[in-house]
């Protein structure tokens, strides 16, 4: 079967090989899945940079998030059958034509999912729901909070401002560019402003949700949060961590930092089978739509990485193993 494999550490474009891989039998508890399309996250690709290489094992096979339909099961498994159509979680190796993966990792997909909601159904909608969750957790009612989103432009941004407004909070997205300002002005509800590293926008708030990190995110603990306010990161897409002299300059603040896969891994499978419910509700709603730019069939993997690259790239990219 047509594969991808990570066997070092290094840029994407480099180090994941196209290989053929041999097809195996699930055992005991186990499912095949054959993938329709899987998508193409900052998650899924951080990994394979070896930031995460104390928790990494080479060699592996990239790809967090896609669906695709049961195949064969193995001894034993009774929840699923052949023809049925799931989401695969808890590990990365969607980026192949076929996957094994334990029964009980895999979750229903309703037949009223399109295929490309399908593809999107989990990283982003889960990671929002929680944090929006966490917030809840410390605040209680959301209602008049005052709460910053980082990188407000993107996929998950859009999905924090909107479930936002619809806890009644006082949402401001932060974006970098023009663009992403007025895309966000007629799909979003809230307020936006500019900001980076050489402008910090002056604003009070109660929370910030942040996936930028570096020492844009220090300035905004420094400058922005109220006392007995909540720092929540979820991602670093400057690459750098936030300073900890802003942290520990705010004793006054709560700093936490959601990681998906720890959650899921902590969560037992009927609080994810909930959150998967919502993920499906606020797809059939539109509130969890992601944008999509464009689906590369796998054997054009290059290509879509460097898509995925392009600093003007407009919405999601997926990969479609069956080709």
């Amino acid at each position: 079967m047509r594969s991808t494999l990570v066997s070092q550490f290094g840029d994407p474009r480099q180090v994941i090989a196209m290989v053929d891989a041999g097809r195996v039998a699930p055992a005991a508890g186990e499912v095949e899945v054959a993938l329709s399309l899987a998508a193409i996250n900052p998650s899924d690709l951080i990994p394979v940079t070896g930031a995460y290489s104390a928790r990494t094992t080479l060699p592996f096979v990239p790809g967090f998030e896609g669906f695709g339909t049961v195949t064969r099961v193995g001894p034993g498994v009774t929840s699923l059958k052949p023809g049925d159509r799931v989401v695969p979680i808890g590990a990365s190796g969607l980026w192949q034509e076929y996957l094994i993966r334990p029964a009980e990792w895999c979750f229903a997909l309703p037949d009223d999912i399109g295929e490309t909601d399908a593809a999107t159904c989990y990283v982003n909608p889960l990671t929002a729901l929680q944090l929006v969750e966490a917030l809840r957790q410390h605040f209680g009612p959301l209602g008049g909070r005052r709460i910053g989103v980082t990188a407000a432009g993107s996929a998950i941004g859009g999905m924090l401002m909107k479930l936002l407004a619809g806890e009644d909070a006082d949402a401001t997205g932060i974006v970098r560019s023009a663009r992403s300002a007025e895309r966000l002005a007629t799909g979003v509800p809230g307020h936006i402003v500019f900001g980076d590293e050489g402008r910090v926008p002056q604003l009070r708030l109660d929370a910030i949700i942040d996936a930028v990190g570096g020492p844009f995110a220090g300035d905004l603990i420094l400058r922005t949060l109220e006392p007995g306010g909540a720092f929540i990161q979820y991602g670093a897409l400057s690459g750098v961590p936030v300073p900890q002299a802003a942290i520990q300059a705010r004793p006054d603040i709560r700093f936490s930092f959601l990681w998906l896969r720890t959650w899921v891994h902590s969560a037992g499978r009927p609080v994810i089978e909930a959150a998967f419910a919502k993920s499906f509700e606020g797809l059939r709603s539109g509130l969890f739509s992601s944008r999509i730019a464009e689906i590369y069939p796998l054997s054009k993997l290059d290509a879509a990485l460097a898509h995925q690259a392009d600093p003007s790239r407009d919405g999601k990219l997926l990969i479609d193993p069956r080709c």
